[in-house]
């Protein structure tokens, strides 16, 4: 492909300091990206590494959304995705003119918008939050004042169970966080009834139902590593799993599996676009880049500086 070179990660590593470059990495891409990464983490995480990094170059293994983000922080860096059509179902679900619809038909109503949306939509909400602190953001608007929450209606759905905040809710879900099933979940429960369960707030209520613990997918992380359990099964995307296996040797990890017996639907598919490859190509190239109208990345910082200051 393109005369990648035999010492991959040879050359990347080469690459890297010859741009002064950093590379990201979210939980739910390959291994070896995970591997080959400067700093891995969630979407809250992320978004902070980028904000506060000295690389001139900022090499984003996720997915657009988040490149965008990083964009939207680091105007004066380059910022590139390796693989430029790695989407997001979330995102793809939420075009920023139909919010625009949803907002006229609620004047004066707040917009938190989950990170996971593009860049139009950003520029048009309140305040931004993650599934790390999206209670804190919510919690942070007067009771006084409607919210529209976007895109993820099942964080949504949560985040108003646990503060007590009726909100509208955008109808978008995670082709990977809806895919679980429950009756698979039951049985893995009656196989390992002293495994604990652990699942991202974007999964079904009737999936949060059963879970142990709910959290971001950092907070995940953390939960297995300092939790006194010997199994885990866990509702996430199964990426995950390889930093859980590091900070939690000992301990079993059971990824819960989609409904189709046939197809891997606990792993993201745009996620899993990124390759080595690609990384190595896109670092040489330093293309494709991530590109923005001024106008749009100055609205869209707002909302994202707002979430900042709530911590």
């Amino acid at each position: 492909m393109n005369d990648i070179p035999h010492d991959l990660l040879g050359a990347i590593d080469r690459l890297r300091k010859e741009h002064n470059a950093v590379i990201l990495a979210h939980y739910y891409q390959d291994d070896d990206i995970q591997d080959v990464a400067d700093f891995i983490g969630d979407s809250l995480q992320l978004a902070k590494a980028a904000q506060t990094t000295n690389a001139d170059v900022i090499l984003f293994c996720g997915v657009h959304f988040m490149a965008e983000t990083a964009k939207i922080l680091n105007p004066e860096r380059v910022v590139i995705l390796p693989d430029l059509t790695a989407g997001c179902s979330l995102a793809d679900a939420c075009p920023a003119p139909m919010l625009q619809r949803m907002k006229d038909k609620h004047p004066g109503a707040k917009v938190v918008s989950y990170i996971n949306c593009s860049a139009a939509v950003k520029a048009i909400s309140d305040v931004i939050c993650t599934s790390s602190n999206a209670e804190r953001v919510v919690r942070s608007i007067p009771a006084s004042d409607e919210i529209i929450f976007a895109p993820d209606k099942n964080l949504g759905a949560y985040v108003s169970k646990q503060t007590g905040r009726a909100m509208h809710l955008w109808p978008g879900t995670c082709i990977v966080h809806e895919t679980f099933s429950e009756r698979k979940l039951i049985e893995l429960q009656s196989k390992h009834p002293r495994a604990h369960v652990i699942a991202h707030p974007e999964c079904e209520a009737h999936i949060l139902a059963y879970a142990h613990f709910i959290g971001s997918t950092s907070a995940l992380l953390e939960y297995v590593r300092k939790t006194d359990a010997p199994t885990f099964i866990v509702a996430t995307e199964s990426g995950i799993l390889h930093q859980m296996k590091k900070v939690a040797p000992t301990k079993e990890l059971i990824p819960l599996p989609g409904m189709d017996e046939n197809c891997a639907c606990n792993e993201c598919p745009h996620m899993r676009k990124n390759t080595l490859e690609k990384l190595y190509l896109a670092l040489r190239d330093l293309q494709p880049r991530i590109e923005m109208d001024e106008g749009l990345r100055q609205r869209a910082l707002v909302p994202l500086q707002r979430m900042m200051a709530l911590g």
